[in-house]
């Protein structure tokens, strides 16, 4: 099963449609700059109404392990994902040894001169999931848009040689089929491609995706 993260989520309702539409995962954002960002009280009320078996992430931008944590436990996340271009991997390391049971998600720019290379410097034993997406350092998430895929077969390969991949940047019901059919990511993880308005998810775009990303499974 295509593990799938439904990610910028607001609100509950968007997290209830998002979960019963079978997402394994709902992403909070805890970027100031990101017009997805949510508080940690809002982001601890919404995961108080969700199920034990889905995963609750928290997106962090050029942190450190003290916020995280903080954050990690008054909203009660079971995973974050670090995803800033000056990203230390010592503090993955760090909040892994604070907190065992946090899993880390390492996000990857697919525009890094070598991102191959950076998933190289973060610790195998510590990295639950590599998300390889098309931001940079202008904007780090939800561009809406996406890297060539099959150009970056290879990179990805590279990658998913070192651990799971979550391929993400620009997904959405009518494109995710192809980019599962091309780069075989253990997961998929999706934000701006579903929304109605920044931080609002479309409750049809949503269940399409999800099918979408099922279907692409049957088919395989």
């Amino acid at each position: 099963m295509t593990w799938i993260k439904i990610c910028g989520v607001t609100n509950l309702e968007d997290a209830l449609t998002a979960v019963d539409a079978g997402a394994d995962a709902i992403g909070f954002v805890f970027y100031e700059k990101s017009p997805r960002k949510v508080d940690p009280e809002t982001a601890r009320r919404i995961v108080g109404e969700l199920p034990a078996t889905v995963d609750k992430v928290g997106v962090f931008v050029n942190q450190f392990e003290e916020p995280i944590c903080a954050v990690a436990d008054e909203v009660g996340l079971n995973a974050i994902q670090l995803h800033g271009d000056h990203e230390d991997p010592h503090v993955a390391d760090l909040v892994v040894k604070r907190r065992p049971n946090i899993k880390v998600v390492v996000g990857i720019s697919m525009h890094h001169p070598n991102p191959e290379g950076w998933a190289m410097m973060w610790r195998p034993d510590v990295v639950h999931a590599f998300l390889v997406d098309a931001g940079d350092s202008s904007q780090y998430g939800g561009t809406g848009k996406v890297f060539d895929w099959q150009t970056n077969r290879p990179r990805v390969e590279v990658i998913a040689r070192l651990g799971r991949v979550v391929v993400a940047g620009g997904l959405n019901p009518s494109n995710v089929t192809e980019a599962i059919s091309i780069l075989k990511p253990w997961g998929v993880d999706v934000a701006s491609g579903l929304e109605a308005s920044p931080g609002k998810k479309d409750p049809e775009e949503v269940r399409a995706f999800i099918a979408a990303v099922r279907g692409a499974q049957k088919g395989n």
